[in-house]
């Protein structure tokens, strides 16, 4: 991606998509879009090919590996040989020094092959040894990181457990701190990925004290107490390893403690923040090739007399997916390119990213496989597998669900912030109207133009005429972002958080407001500059922004007529009876 003197206007302070729920589109972090770093550039150049190059020879491997659930150690020997699990990490440790960016396309690479060879290094890179690299000390990096670059050391992250998913704070493994500052850890992790071949394990204990309730530890695999339960038999990725991982009175060193005492909590989301361009790049690269296995089947096969690709409902699929795919690959890059930049806050853009990218690929997947009809559910043929495979990927590094809800209260917390502010100064505005005005803060002016329209102006930067018309729609549903969000915390105030109904409406206007945006921006830049498939790429803008359109227009009636009530009836009857009622006998 850019680098960051190469954006200059880039606002590394403020989040594109926390200010959408302001009514701002925040330009300065949208426009231009970033492009690839040179050296990236070069170095992926000769990455790609080799990459393609030796999964291509285990073509055949990699289907009986997922029949048998398992990656033979000499397999895994030359994901090593090709540097593959010092992506990321510092040339200084012996690794390669990718930006996210560059590291995002590397797993959209692998994934056209296999998705399970993309979480072996992904698993490794974006969560299991991040938090090295984000809290780490220098002398823990210089321990660690060499044997994790050269893949002598595998890692894995291990935060979940049974009763403990998306609640991590409710987790039971424990760290007791001893009278030598060492620490005694008890407790088990459960579906740990890469859990059977790693020697490095990032685990999150309960640490109650002074300093908070949950700790992060480093700790390897070989230490007496740790073990690691047989391999899962999953639906998908199935030739990842996934385990158990239990410690029994194990001893950690003081020294392997990650980052503060009591601040695991946060160090866990700033790795999942932070690793999670990798999963949206591994789903960008798997709809790739989905569309081209679709687009040549669509081609190859022929019903009626004709080639099915002459049909309407067949074009309509196709076209979705390249409409999906463009608009996923735009926004994971955009979100790269934050990270690599140094923007503070990017967890909403991050978050949006991955629920995107992942029900992107689940979307596609479905379609590929609808157009190869019969032959898409046999095993002979790809489909059923990335169909299998794609499914984890709403479900892990956050549910879909929760991250829903994350963006909109991560949005509305810092509006409800405001409201205070509002209040005082609408009340001056009827005492003093010139001195009321004049103290407004820059959110409550654009309340008041949003009410009334005064004072409205365009918000974004000259475009393609086709562009602008498409901008008209992102800026009046910003304008509207920022009006129902308003009106929710007024309504419910502090018990805005119960109220996922209108939180998810909430968050699916944040969410396609982002995702256009990003989508737009790349269109742009490639229409200023002349760039190949420019065209093709305003029009996948345009198909978007009016499915969007439709969609921010359900959300934003629903937050006023809607059947929530109905349908939290409904589902409190089927709770109650824990069976369908009905029959027709």
């Amino acid at each position: 991606m850019a680098e960051p003197t190469a954006a200059p206007t880039l606002r590394r302070d403020r989040s594109a998509a926390k200010q959408l729920f302001f009514g701002d589109i925040f330009e300065e972090n949208l426009f231009p879009y970033p492009s690839m770093r040179e050296r990236d550039r070069e170095m992926l150049g000769a990455m790609v090919d080799a990459i393609d190059d030796f999964l291509d020879a285990h073509a055949k491997q990699l289907k009986e590996w997922d029949e048998h659930g398992e990656q033979p150690e000499s397999f895994i020997q030359g994901l090593r040989d090709m540097g593959l699990f010092g992506l990321i990490i510092p040339e200084e440790h012996g690794g390669l020094e990718l930006s996210n960016a560059a590291y995002a396309r590397v797993l959209g690479q692998t994934s056209r092959h296999d998705s399970s060879v993309s979480l072996t290094i992904g698993a490794h890179s974006s969560i299991g040894m991040k938090g090295l690299l984000l809290w780490g000390t220098d002398e823990q990096k210089a321990r660690y990181l060499p044997r994790l670059a050269s893949g002598e050391l595998i890692a894995a992250f291990c935060l979940t457990e049974s009763g403990a998913g998306s609640d991590a704070a409710s987790i039971r493994t424990r760290a007791e701190k001893q009278d030598d500052g060492s620490w005694l850890l008890n407790g088990e992790k459960i579906w740990i990925t890469n859990g059977g071949i790693a020697g490095f394990y990032t685990v999150f204990a309960r640490t109650d004290g002074e300093g908070g309730k949950m700790s992060a530890f480093m700790v390897e695999a070989d230490w007496p107490g740790v073990a690691h339960g047989p391999h899962e038999h999953k639906m998908g990725i199935r030739s990842n390893s996934t385990t158990t991982v239990s410690f029994t009175d194990v001893r950690v060193p003081a020294e392997n403690l990650l980052g503060e005492e009591g601040k695991g909590f946060k160090v866990a989301m700033s790795i999942l923040n932070n690793g999670r361009t990798g999963l949206g790049g591994g789903a960008v690269g798997a709809m790739k090739n989905l569309i081209r296995l679709a687009t040549a089947q669509a081609q190859d096969r022929k019903q009626f007399g004709k080639p099915i690709a002459e049909f309407g409902l067949v074009r309509e699929k196709l076209a979705q997916m390249a409409v999906d795919c463009f608009c996923a690959e735009s926004t994971v890059f955009m979100v790269a390119h934050y990270i690599d930049s140094g923007v503070e806050d990017y967890s909403l853009e991050a978050a949006i990213s991955k629920v995107f990218a992942s029900e992107a690929i689940q979307r596609c997947a479905h379609e590929a496989l609808q157009i190869a009809a019969g032959n898409g559910y046999m095993k002979e043929y790809p489909y059923e597998k990335i169909v299998r495979d794609s499914r984890i990927l709403s479900i892990f590094e956050g549910t879909n669900e929760i991250l829903r809800l994350y963006v909109a209260l991560s949005g509305l917390k810092d509006v409800g912030a405001q409201l205070g502010e509002l209040k005082a100064a609408v009340g001056s505005i009827f005492n003093d109207p010139i001195k009321g005005f004049g103290v407004l803060s820059g959110y409550a002016q654009r309340r008041i133009s949003h009410s009334t329209g005064f004072g409205a102006d365009r918000i974004l930067r000259q475009l393609p005429p086709r562009l602008a018309t498409c901008a008209k729609v992102y800026e009046k549903y910003a304008n509207e972002l920022s009006r129902v969000s308003d009106e929710a915390l007024r309504e419910h105030r502090r018990g805005i958080t119960e109220q996922q109904f209108v939180l998810k409406r909430l968050g699916e206007l944040a969410m396609d407001l982002f995702v256009g945006l990003c989508a737009l921006s790349r269109a742009d830049t490639l229409a200023k500059s002349n760039a190949e498939g420019a065209d093709q790429a305003i029009r996948i803008v345009e198909i978007f922004t009016a499915q969007a359109r439709r969609r921010m227009f359900r959300c934003v009636k629903g937050m006023e007529r809607n059947e929530d009530d109905s349908v939290d009836r409904l589902a409190g009857d089927l709770l109650g009876r824990g069976a369908y009622p009905f029959d027709v006998l």
